[in-house]
């Protein structure tokens, strides 16, 4: 349906065009043939004051021509028509995208106020883009704040979907309506290191709850984002040295890793899965993860450390999380689960 009307306008639009080219070029030629010793453009000028009503006296004199007079009411009745269905048309095409535009932000503003427990992604540059591509693919709910027309425009082009807040993410009002005092985590992902930080802070003292990742392009302000409030900053340059040393030093793992993040049929990821405290002090076992077919129970974390392929036997403490490898689909299934326990 996106994109119906603006066609059904433009189609108007062209055949009135071409009907009122049609009128103007025929009656010019009309007007040449019933008074020879005129000038085409004294024809012309004489169609285009007849279609506009402007008034002016006749600059082709017809009074020995009954014809000519009758023609020039029949042009005048229709191509005053034709002029106001073109007008009425280029006014509709505004109105209509001005509605559109306006219609489809209060529908995303709607959407934003129903959200809860989201992520926010600030920046919808080559990070930004990377990010809310895994939490589409994931069945995460975001809100993304975005501030340049092209980044909206490639966000439109290829999320149509997804939610988004245009305005500079620095701006506390901005991050607020983007729901931040409801949201679980907030991904700062600007191309500028200062922009990140200052986000950082804003989300921090906005919402002290939520879970802030900053990107960081210059390693030397990875720890002024901490301490301005990023709970965990990642380093572009980094990630790509470590990719480039484990293509070839253990290129086996790398494709692994590649084909289970790009399968689309199974969508697997590995997830991390926190334990309720009413757990504590049963075994794994009770939790019966065998019923769920597409997942593998790779590790759980407790205080004191990781517990690697644990046994069923394992009793639950305080602060346990399980470590592991699912689809989407079941990961929201064991969430669900776990809380009906």
């Amino acid at each position: 349906m996106k994109g119906y009307i603006t066609s059904k306008l433009l189609k108007k639009f062209v055949i009135a065009g071409i009907a009122l080219l049609i009128i103007i070029l025929g009656s010019t030629a009309v007007y040449w043939f019933i008074a020879g010793d005129s000038s085409l453009l004294d024809c012309l000028y004489m169609t285009v004051v007849t279609i506009l009503t402007i008034g002016y006296s006749e600059i082709i004199d017809l009074s020995a021509h009954p014809f000519g007079r009758i023609f020039t009411m029949i042009i005048a009745f229709t191509g005053v028509g034709i002029l106001t269905y073109v007008l009425s048309t280029i006014t509709a095409f505004t109105v209509e995208g001005e509605l559109k535009a306006t219609f489809r932000r209060r529908k995303m503003e709607k959407k934003i106020e129903r959200l809860k427990n989201h992520y926010i992604v600030c920046g919808v540059g080559q990070v930004g883009l990377h990010i809310i591509n895994e939490l589409y693919a994931t069945g995460r709910d975001s809100a993304v704040v975005a501030q340049k027309e092209d980044h909206i425009s490639r966000l439109e082009e290829r999320f149509p979907e997804q939610v988004y807040v245009e305005g500079d993410p620095i701006d506390d009002t901005i991050l607020k309506k983007a729901g931040i005092e409801k949201a679980k985590g907030l991904f700062a992902a600007m191309d500028d290191d200062n922009k990140n930080l200052i986000i950082s802070l804003s989300a921090r003292q906005i919402n002290p709850n939520i879970k802030v990742v900053a990107s960081c392009h210059n390693n030397m302000n990875a720890e002024k984002m901490k301490k301005a409030g990023a709970d965990a900053v990642v380093s572009s340059s980094l990630i790509g040295g470590l990719r480039m040393a484990s293509e070839m030093i253990r290129p086996t793992v790398v494709t692994f890793l590649d084909t289970m993040l790009r399968d689309t049929n199974k969508n697997l990821r590995i997830e991390e899965t926190p334990l309720l405290d009413s757990f504590e002090g049963k075994q794994l076992k009770d939790l019966n993860l065998k019923q769920f077919k597409n997942t593998l129970l790779l590790a759980i974390r407790t205080k004191i450390g990781w517990i690697y392929s644990p046994n069923e036997t394992h009793t639950i403490g305080k602060n346990t999380s399980l470590i592991i490898m699912t689809t989407p689909p079941e990961r929201l299934a064991i969430e669900k689960y776990i809380l009906k326990k």
